[in-house]
């Protein structure tokens, strides 16, 4: 088989340190393009936008879209007009209704949407879910704190309206545990930090349900020394199943961490040639619609003004 044409739309950080050699080591892949108005990746075609690149670049069978949510849903529903596959970062679109039109529009059009939520692919998640499977849960604690200026520096758009804020990492955790959780997740309360001088959070203290179990979420993106990404779940048999390092490690009960080795976004692509391959789609939507709720049900707190 050829192997699928491919061009990044928005050649930043995300692109450059986890899709290209994500898509140089897949065979699966020809990455031919990039569509980015600061400029692309060195030897590779870049065009100004995707406009420009599907009117005079090389031919493209499909895109990954790594630009800031909130110009994310024009430019995916515009690659699914032109008929291509189209993978998108988290999160995948601004708003719901957004992402629901996106699926549609791909529905109708035959062309895979695939909401690439790439934590579902730390090493250690499919065992995590396996375990949970059969078992009930009885309660649980997320910690997901990290600094911003250490991995963000500079991103403004985090802050402004659609950024998300906090929950630009925060969604990871809840994509986790939406894969992993036996039962649905749901949220039961929010309270929020939210700098003078931001229309995003810096802080978030979640509580969510699984079923009768309560589960505390704290996401903060001020963090600074050690960064934390953790999952502790206990269950009504009295077992306790831990993930560090984002799905990097897991522990059931005192047992030592075990671990796999990474491949978050070799997983990531794999699931695309796959889906691409048989004609359909994978787009959820539960991590961005536990972001909805947590927005609609929150305390808001305004705090000091958040200084790069």
């Amino acid at each position: 088989m050829n192997p699928i044409r491919i061009a990044i739309v928005g050649a930043g950080k995300i692109a450059r340190d986890q899709h290209v050699p994500a898509i140089r080591g897949d065979d699966r892949f020809a990455l031919v393009a990039t569509a980015d108005q600061a400029g692309g990746i060195d030897g590779v075609a870049n065009f100004a936008d995707l406009a420009t690149l599907l009117a005079t670049g090389p031919e493209i069978d499909a895109v990954a879209i790594c630009t800031p949510p909130q110009v994310r849903g024009g430019i995916a529903s515009a690659a699914i007009a032109a008929g291509r596959h189209v993978l998108l970062e988290k999160p995948p679109a601004a708003t719901l209704s957004g992402f629901a039109h996106l699926t549609d529009q791909a529905n109708l059009a035959g062309t895979t949407l695939f909401a690439a939520w790439h934590l579902r692919h730390a090493p250690m998640v499919g065992a995590a879910r396996l375990w949970l499977a059969d078992r009930t849960i009885a309660g649980g604690r997320v910690v997901w704190r990290e600094d911003v200026r250490r991995w963000h520096p500079g991103q403004t758009w985090l802050w402004a309206p659609g950024g998300l804020g906090v929950f630009d990492p925060g969604i990871n955790a809840l994509s986790l545990l939406t894969e992993i959780l036996p039962a649905p997740l749901s949220v039961a309360g929010a309270r929020l930090e939210v700098p003078t001088n931001c229309h995003a959070p810096t802080a978030a203290l979640l509580g969510l349900r699984c079923g009768d179990a309560a589960i505390a979420a704290d996401f903060d993106f001020l963090q600074t020394g050690e960064q934390t990404w953790s999952v502790e779940l206990e269950t009504t048999c009295g077992h306790r199943l831990r993930l560090r390092n984002g799905g990097a490690a897991m522990s059931i009960d005192d047992e030592a961490f075990r671990t796999e080795p990474e491949r978050e976004y070799a997983g990531v692509y794999d699931r695309f040639a796959g889906l691409v391959a048989s004609g359909r789609s994978d787009a959820d939507p539960a991590p961005l619609r536990l972001v909805a709720d947590a927005l609609l049900l929150a305390e808001t707190h305004r705090v000091a003004p958040f200084i790069e």
